[in-house]
């Protein structure tokens, strides 16, 4: 591992050394983002989240468009035929209801639209911690592995010591030139 700290610990910013902590603990590191972020919401956060889910819903286009329809044919054709619309053509107080939940659902919008980025930059920053470990991780493979094989190899070396000496008396018991 003297090669994954060459500066130290303490040269790393935080987040890392969690993680390096983490890995030298061999604790986990992945936990429920989803989770966590939904247990921290607020009653006003999670009602912005609700009201942008139905907002961008076909349940929602249904609906308006059924309500929508239903007001031009009930002030166009029922109560014009009787002389008394609520809202005659061309309709501006239903403009200016429109215009009214249009202002209103914007925001409400984009609140949920900044808590989803907040939550995306979450899982960002919690797929970087389990990557950085997993990547400790196969170093601290790598290296384990590049002991067996030098550990191997120097068995081999030593095998092969043994063999040419226990080859080099055979050879010597028959009488015959040491090996060279």
């Amino acid at each position: 591992m003297q090669r994954v700290f060459r500066g130290g610990v303490e040269a790393l910013p935080e987040r890392e050394r969690k993680v390096v902590g983490r890995f030298v603990k061999r604790a986990r590191v992945s936990r429920n983002t989803n989770r966590e972020f939904e247990d921290e919401r607020t009653l006003g956060q999670r009602v912005a989240d609700r009201v942008a889910a139905f907002g961008g819903s076909w349940t929602f286009i249904i609906i308006f468009a059924a309500v929508m329809l239903a007001w031009v044919v009930l002030n166009s054709l029922v109560l014009a035929r009787r002389g008394d619309p609520f809202d005659p053509y061309p309709y501006i107080l239903l403009n200016l209801l429109l215009s009214m939940v249009a202002a209103l659902q914007a925001p409400v919008v984009m609140m949920s639209q900044n808590r989803q980025a907040a939550k995306d930059r979450l899982d960002a920053a919690h797929d970087y911690e389990v990557n950085l470990k997993a990547e400790l991780e196969i170093l601290s493979l790598h290296e384990k592995v590049d002991e067996f094989r030098e550990a191997k190899w120097e068995e081999l070396i030593r095998l092969q010591r043994e063999q040419m000496k226990m080859l080099e008396n055979l050879l010597e018991e028959k009488g015959l030139s040491r090996l060279t």
